[in-house]
């Protein structure tokens, strides 16, 4: 909601100082209009690959509090916010529990998180999904932008 962008690459910044953790690679910005009440400022999104000894749940709890430290503010459900962090995929495993579901619910069929994603791990495949390029076939890219000059 507050330059996007900006948040964005600070939130990375702060992902890469995350203890037991290593930023591997981070893809390009990308715009895209948003999922639920369309009265809200287009989505930025990015994706990252980290190397962690982190447990996932630990991971997730880090992340949160990255949210946190930038004063998240989630409005409605589906609706605009500072900023939002989420597990895509951790390893090969398959988690399913009260706080977290990887490989992430959506990641096949949201273009904003499943081109990003491609573009740093281009011949991904997701547990219980399949290949990234296969999944692209069926989930076009309607709507996405890359953000020119955005690689982070």
């Amino acid at each position: 909601m507050d330059n996007p962008q900006t948040q964005i690459k600070t939130a990375i910044d702060d992902i890469a100082q995350l203890a037991q953790t290593t930023l591997v690679q981070t893809s390009s910005l990308y715009k895209s209009p948003p999922m639920g009440p369309q009265d809200q400022p287009d989505y930025i999104n990015a994706v990252v690959s980290v190397d962690t000894h982190l447990s996932a749940h630990a991971l997730l709890d880090a992340l949160q509090a990255i949210e946190q430290s930038h004063g998240r503010i989630r409005k409605r459900h589906w609706g605009e916010r500072t900023l939002d962090l989420d597990i895509l995929l951790f390893a090969d495993q398959v988690i399913n529990d009260e706080r977290l579901n990887v490989p992430h619910p959506g990641i096949s069929d949201r273009p904003f998180v499943l081109y990003p994603l491609a573009e740093i791990a281009p011949d991904l495949n997701i547990p219980q999904r399949g290949n990234i390029k296969q999944l692209q076939k069926t989930c076009p890219p309607e709507g996405l932008d890359k953000v020119e000059n955005s690689a982070l």
